[in-house]
């Protein structure tokens, strides 16, 4: 037994150092402590301007086609649909007459007057305005027959009356006095009458103008004053002016107007 001490002993102190070598610092086997890394800044968003909107369209309001005032003095030449301003009326010296059979319609600057049936007096009257003096003027074309009026009116009121100017393509003029009824119908008093060789009879174009100034009722036909004479029998004072085309027993009617022109006398 005492042979193996001396190898005891050194084994015992290879262990002894073993374990003081365990319980000291700084062992291989301890675990690092990882340093903090500073925080990777987060890329800095590129700043792009924001891109500037398109500018909305302007969307403009409809243009609504302008509405004309209606004037006093003017010269109507056609150029467009006749406004309400004008009004109609019409009047049968027939049961045949039919006024449905008649169209008044502004055509390529002119207003036509197309008559496809007798009898029927064809009134256009200005609404706008009540005039106490005026002149009423017009250039017609006759494009039918040659038996047919063409009148010019002056002082119209609805419930009582007017003056009226008629010219047959005939070379025959007159001037009346329609009254309206009681009954409502018109009934027509001549106040004067004749003929004029200043009316271009057939299919030709004649200027015919009017006007009614205090108690005088003047016709002038292509620049020749026909008539003047004083009426204050019915005493109109004032009213609206009109224009007019009437068939009698022979057709068809063919009437264009150019203008009509309503001023001062």
């Amino acid at each position: 037994m005492k042979t193996f001490r001396p190898l005891l002993f050194f084994v015992s102190m290879l262990l002894i150092v073993g374990l003081a070598c365990s319980f000291g610092g700084g062992g291989g086997n301890d675990i690092p402590t990882a340093q903090p890394q500073p925080p990777t800044q987060a890329p800095q968003p590129t700043t792009v301007p924001p891109t500037e909107a398109a500018p909305e369209p302007t969307v403009e309001a409809p243009t609504e086609p302008p509405v004309s005032e209606a004037q006093d003095f003017f010269t109507e030449e056609f150029d467009e649909p006749l406004s309400n301003d004008w009004s109609i009326l019409t009047v049968t010296g027939s049961d045949d007459a039919d006024p449905d059979k008649v169209t008044v319609e502004a055509q390529d600057g002119k207003l036509v007057w197309d008559f496809d049936s007798e009898y029927v007096y064809y009134y256009l009257f200005y609404d706008a305005f009540t005039y106490e003096d005026v002149k009423v003027s017009v250039r017609a074309d006759n494009r039918g027959r040659n038996n047919n009026n063409i009148s010019l009116i002056c002082r119209y009121d609805p419930e009582v009356g007017w003056y009226e100017f008629n010219i047959a393509n005939n070379g025959l003029y007159d001037i009346y006095y329609a009254e309206v009824t009681s009954s409502g119908e018109i009934s027509y008093a001549r106040i004067t009458n004749g003929g004029s060789n200043a009316i271009k009879q057939g299919k030709e174009v004649n200027e015919y103008s009017i006007s009614c100034d205090g108690e005088e009722l003047s016709l002038v036909i292509n620049g020749d004053e026909v008539t003047s004479i004083s009426e204050d029998n019915y005493g109109l004072r004032d009213g609206q002016v009109g224009v007019s085309v009437s068939s009698f027993n022979v057709l068809p009617i063919l009437i264009e107007m150019d203008w009509i022109e309503i001023s001062e006398p």
